[in-house]
């Protein structure tokens, strides 16, 4: 059994353009006469590794402590791809995550619903039709976006409408394609558009 940890270090994390970057400040010191360390910080809920609810792009959606924490925890699957994912890339990618779970000897393997994207790829907004279409539960990626930086509102309205959670700013690069079990349970953040996760996947 091997755990990966998938997540970003927090306060030297990769930023969103225009987000504000993790502060840390140190509020006690032991070497300074503190009878403890006690670390104080600001972040934005979209810095790191993080998960957007539909409240992100939707006003009426679901914010992240009313998302079903199933979304958040189970089996995965991991596939490669650089650059723009086109509907036939998703179509594919889903196929082969449906063919993996069926061939996993797991019971119940869903896999398939869970899809973990490694490499600099691109969700299309063709994309994003099929992921919805297929009733997704879960849709992660190693940028800090979903769809075009510069134009990240279509595929995020077409993914969160369909209530697929978005996991952002993964780190895949020590991580084989195949099938893991994944928790990436989001901070509890009562009323917010996301959250930050300590993202791991554990191969079986």
């Amino acid at each position: 059994m091997k755990i990966y940890d998938i997540s970003q270090e927090v306060f030297s994390c990769k930023v969103f353009p225009g987000d504000p970057s993790p502060e840390r400040k140190v509020m006690m010191s032991i070497k300074d006469g503190a009878v403890c360390n006690l670390t104080a910080f600001n972040m934005c809920a979209h810095n790191g590794t993080h998960v957007d609810a539909p409240y992100h792009f939707i006003d009426d959606g679901k914010k992240i402590d009313e998302v079903d924490m199933s979304k958040f925890i189970g089996y995965a699957y991991v596939a490669s791809h650089e650059g723009d994912i086109t509907a036939d890339d998703a179509r594919r990618i889903i196929n082969e995550a449906k063919a993996a779970s069926d061939n996993s000897g797991i019971e119940d393997c869903d896999a398939y619903k869970r899809i973990l994207v490694k490499g600099h790829a691109i969700v299309t907004e063709d994309a994003a039709k099929v992921y919805a279409d297929n009733n997704l539960l879960l849709y992660g990626n190693e940028s800090q976006t979903v769809g075009p930086e510069d134009a990240p509102m279509a595929v995020h309205l077409i993914m969160l409408g369909a209530q697929v959670v978005l996991l952002e700013g993964i780190r895949l690069q020590d991580v084989e394609e195949g099938i893991y079990l994944l928790n990436a349970a989001p901070i509890n953040l009562g009323g917010s558009d996301g959250a930050p996760c300590r993202a791991t996947l554990l191969k079986l």
